[in-house]
């Protein structure tokens, strides 16, 4: 069997604060009212992505991993991660804010749960107007001044929110206290981690009258309390151009506008590339393979293949993610 670009059979996840854009905007074939997110490539354990079609159809990104190793990942990633696929990929619709949060480094992920840290970044699909996010504080605190904030029910005064539009992004390195709002349709992409130390629910319950469980004690030692100027990760979009808006040591992650034809060349990565399609439709044409890419899709393309066309009768947008 030989590899090519893979798409998965995308994982529906309910969520309190989850709505219907997934289905509405991103054509997910999903039913429900309230589905938060679409896991789009995971390794995480017990969530496994299966391959949607094609020779490799209904083989976990696992096996894959195990069966072609850095055919797949590339050297440098298999040598740093082992057949451990190193990242998350999703799509995720906020109706209502979710929880305040942070997420511990790879050491304290390591001490306490036996798994990577979160690193993460947003890209903003879509926000309804006045939509909102949470990033960071808006003030020096201390240690001692949040938990009186969180004490006292007054958190929300020392954390910075931001209005958001279709295409902003924000980087969030692990530490960082976050939350999305409401209104806001956006993709994810982060370690391969399920780690969320939740602190404050906005005092909601489910249906049943319970509130979901904090963990205000594990996170007091894994939020950074530096405040910073600037929270939105700022870049200069051109079209037809690869655009890097985001690198770190746990993934790139490229803007590709683009209109008509453009070759992609990745004999300078040791690594597989992720695609997401955030704007129009993409078709993806290799030595031995074609495959068309939708609006709110996403693609695996293994490390072995390094030459790409990329073609869109339409002004379209990609999000390129790969390890440097």
């Amino acid at each position: 069997m030989k590899l090519y670009p893979l798409k998965f059979k995308s994982i529906y996840k309910e969520r309190i604060w989850g709505g219907n854009k997934l289905q509405s905007q991103l054509n997910k074939n999903v039913t429900g009212h309230s589905i938060g997110e679409s896991w789009e490539i995971s390794d995480v354990k017990g969530e496994p992505s299966v391959v949607a079609e094609g020779e490799l159809q209904g083989k976990t990104l696992q096996e894959l991993s195990k069966t072609f190793q850095e055919q797949l990942l590339g050297k440098k990633v298999h040598d740093a991660f082992g057949t451990k696929f190193p990242l998350l990929i999703k799509y995720i619709d906020a109706k209502s804010d979710l929880s305040i949060q942070v997420h511990p480094n790879d050491k304290l992920a390591k001490e306490r749960h036996n798994s990577f840290g979160k690193t993460e970044m947003w890209y903003v699909m879509q926000a309804d107007k006045g939509a909102k996010l949470m990033v960071g504080f808006n003030k020096e605190v201390t240690k001692e001044e949040y938990q009186e904030h969180l004490n006292n029910n007054t958190l929300t005064e020392i954390l910075n929110f931001e209005e958001v539009k279709k295409g902003d992004v924000y980087f969030l390195p692990t530490g960082r206290i976050h939350a999305i709002g409401g209104g806001i349709v956006l993709a994810e992409i982060q370690q391969t981690s399920d780690i969320t130390y939740r602190i404050y629910d906005w005092n909601r319950v489910d249906a049943k009258g319970n509130a979901r469980e904090l963990h205000t004690d594990l996170a007091l030692d894994a939020i950074d309390y530096t405040v910073h100027e600037n929270y939105k990760t700022e870049y200069q979009e051109t079209q037809n151009e690869v655009t890097t808006i985001v690198n770190c040591p746990y993934f790139t992650t490229n803007l590709i506008p683009f209109t008509g034809t453009l070759s992609l060349n990745h004999a300078d990565k040791d690594s597989f590339v992720i695609y997401m399609c955030v704007k129009g439709n993409v078709r993806f044409k290799t030595q031995n393979h074609t495959e068309t890419l939708n609006f709110g899709e996403t693609l695996l393309l293994p490390a072995s293949i390094k030459n790409v066309t990329i073609h869109t009768e339409e002004t379209s947008e990609l999000l390129e993610v790969y390890i440097s």
